[in-house]
């Protein structure tokens, strides 16, 4: 009681009280959650209390990379290091900050000294190597990637670091030799199956092996839009045009303020035929980016097709204005205002064009001669190119060379810097590739599946609702919910405030639930469970005090996870402690489960997390009967038939597993798709 009231106090004596250690763990339950504003919470307060210590500027670095703050990280970290300068991986998390800045020469400073206290760190040396190329310094990347090869001959990943060295010196056998190395080694890593795709069609015109591969890449990296503008790109050149499409449209779906996309659908509509259609990708660019002259130009084109010869006028005119000396431009605009009946203004821009060809010592056919002369303007400076000379600032050619040319996406960061935290156990770890549906848990913060609309209750959520004796509104979710800064606060006050109560009234096992709920979701799972033991000594049938605290023995259980995880020894005895003390960690979660059954025999979310209890324990005949009692009492609930579908697989009953995924996909659980396509191809 008395830690809960100096860690929640926010008064300068206060703060002199807190219990530094036991703060900065709270902090660090809350990284591993994946709670990265409320471990800054945390860590706040012990930097405010001690400002003299290193770990809590260290985790707080943590918590702002892993949001992306990485002025913030860079700056934690490095006072950090001000006060001690021995933490290795306060080095790593500046280093990843100015790498993802892009201060190379500051990032390799920080893994130089991070290596000096750690020469073996894979991590640091593929991150430096990857540095280096991007400094040119190619000698000293090939002397790290050297040196990590030598400790890790199997990192698939310094196989994509090499052939991006490879591809930055132009040696492109090289750069492929390596990608199939690292492919080889592991399947997984999308942007090796993009770099090589790149390869086959940039060097080798191979556009079939290139598609393949941005179809492995897709397979691993379903969501991000930017591959499927690639495969697009790729199928256009196959000549299936409806299959580039098609992945224009996804990837608009995916990304609908994507540019690249709009653009070149708006180029492949216009190709077609779809002339309005493609005039709406244009503008759709053009509202993002007024300054697209390559939309702006093939937009005026489009209006000119389609007889729109005001617009027409309007968009030549925004080009002339940035283009004085693009010829075709004039001849264009001059054709529109004809077109119009305004033969003064089009006899004018016609001369315009002729004294610019006249001064250029040029010739132009009269036919389409916007086209013409995009095709003249490029050949006009690739041979200014081969004879050296020079081109003028604002040449036609800077806008033209592209207007009819479909964009890829590169990916201009292959390897990507990534902090190899050693707080945040299994949630980094790669290998993981199939995560079954989390636990149901008791929160103020309902959720909703997006794609069919359903949200969970059991009876026991209106009784105590119907109370209003509780802060808020209870519900039941799956998994645990991330907060923001207010709702952090809030959840801080509300523990004042039935601190202050509970200390001066009676005790009601309704408020001790309350304060435990409010513990719990602030990542205190000790004191959740004492205030949980309190209500059900006051209420023994209590039966939403028994899920609470069956919540909080479960995050108890996840947090040691990590601890363990981190500080594993490969001591048998060590290990056999450890696995004894996880299955007393369970059982203590399925006995609160079994009272909660016993005092709710149809609490359906009870029988679903006993499922995932013995799943953990590994007894999955256990765990498929549970969720089938589940399934039972709530045939729509989509996340028992995902689990129980993994279950299945697990025991080698593929055809009930992948009926099970089947149904759970179509109730909108959408990861059930992954598994099946790699269950059934």
């Amino acid at each position: 009681m008395v830690l809960a009231l100096a860690v929640f106090c926010t008064s300068m004596g206060c703060f002199a009280q807190i219990n530094t250690d036991q703060v900065v763990t709270i902090g660090r339950n809350a990284l591993y959650f994946e709670d990265y504003i409320l471990a800054i919470q945390y860590f706040n307060q012990a930097i405010k209390a001690k400002p003299f210590l290193a770990e809590p500027y260290f985790y707080r670095s943590v918590a702002k990379i892993s949001l992306e703050d990485y002025r913030g990280a860079e700056q934690d970290a490095g006072m950090a290091i001000e006060r001690n300068p021995f933490i290795v991986d306060a080095y790593q998390v500046r280093g990843v900050s100015r790498q993802n800045m892009g201060n190379f020469k500051g990032a390799v400073e920080d893994y130089n000294e991070g290596l000096k206290l750690m020469p073996e760190d894979k991590n640091m040396l593929l991150n430096r190597a990857v540095c280096q190329t991007a400094l040119k310094n190619y000698d000293e990347a090939q002397e790290s990637f050297d040196r990590l090869m030598q400790l890790d001959r199997r990192n698939d990943r310094a196989y994509i670091g090499l052939a991006q060295m490879n591809l930055a010196r132009k040696d492109t056998t090289a750069a492929l030799d390596n990608l199939n190395r690292g492919i080889a080694l592991s399947k997984k890593n999308a942007s090796a199956y993009v770099m090589r795709s790149e390869i086959y069609t940039r060097s080798h015109h191979d556009f079939e092996r290139a598609l393949a591969d941005m179809d492995s890449a897709i397979m691993l990296e379903p969501h991000y839009s930017g591959f499927f503008i690639n495969r697009a790109y790729m199928k256009y050149n196959l000549d299936d045009y409806f299959g580039a499409m098609a992945d224009y449209d996804y990837a608009i779906g995916l990304d609908p303020a994507s540019q690249e996309a709009h653009f070149n659908r708006g180029l492949l509509r216009a190709e077609v035929g779809d002339n309005n259609k493609a005039i709406s990708d244009f503008d759709f660019v053009l509202k993002s980016n007024p300054s697209n002259f390559m939309a702006l130009y093939n937009r005026a084109l489009l209006h000119m097709r389609t007889g729109q010869f005001r617009n027409a006028v309007n968009d030549f005119t925004a080009i002339l204005k940035k283009y004085p000396e693009f010829e075709a431009g004039y001849m264009a605009r001059g054709e529109a205002k004809r077109r119009m009946g305004d033969i003064r203004g089009s006899e004018a821009d016609m001369e315009k064009a002729m004294s610019i060809f006249r001064r250029n010592k040029t010739h132009v056919s009269t036919f389409n001669p916007a086209e013409i002369e995009a095709t003249a303007a490029i050949k006009k400076a690739e041979q200014r190119a081969l004879e050296g000379g020079v081109d003028e600032p604002e040449t036609a050619e800077e806008i033209i060379n592209r207007f009819n040319t479909l964009l890829t996406v590169n990916d201009n960061d292959p390897v990507k810097p990534e902090y190899a935290n050693r707080q945040r156990g299994h949630v980094q770890n790669d290998n993981i590739e199939v995560e079954p549906m989390p636990m149901f848990s008791l929160s103020y913060y309902a959720q909703d599946n997006k794609l069919n609309g359903k949200t969970h209750y059991i009876r026991e959520l209106g009784d105590i609702n119907d109370l209003k004796l509780l802060p808020g509104t209870l519900t039941i979710i799956p998994g645990v919910p991330q907060l923001q800064a207010e709702e952090i606060q809030r959840h801080f006050n509300d523990i004042e405030y039935y601190n202050s109560l509970l200390g001066s009234a009676k005790p009601r096992s309704i408020d001790l639930f309350a304060r435990g709920l409010d513990y719990l979701l602030v990542k205190n799972p000790e004191s959740a469970i004492e205030d949980a033991d309190s209500a059900i000594v006051l209420s023994p049938n209590f039966m939403l005090a028994f899920l609470l605290r069956a919540d909080a023995h479960y995050m108890q259980y996840r947090m040691a996870q990590a601890r363990d995880k981190n500080s594993a020894s490969g001591n048998e005895l060590d290990a056999k402690a450890r696995q004894h003390m996880d299955e007393m960690m369970l059982d203590l979660v399925r006995k609160d489960l079994d009272q909660a059954i016993k005092l709710s025999p149809k609490n359906v979310y009870a029988h679903f997390n006993k499922g995932n209890v013995y799943m953990l324990q590994g007894d999955y005949t256990s765990a498929i009967s549970c969720y089938t009692t589940a399934i039972e009492l709530k045939p729509d609930l989509a996340e028992a038939y995902y689990n129980r579908g993994l279950m299945y697989l697990r025991l080698g009953n593929k055809t009930s597993g992948i009926n099970d995924l089947s149904k759970a996909g179509e109730l909108g659980i959408l990861p059930s798709y992954n598994v099946l396509k790699r269950m059934t191809r």
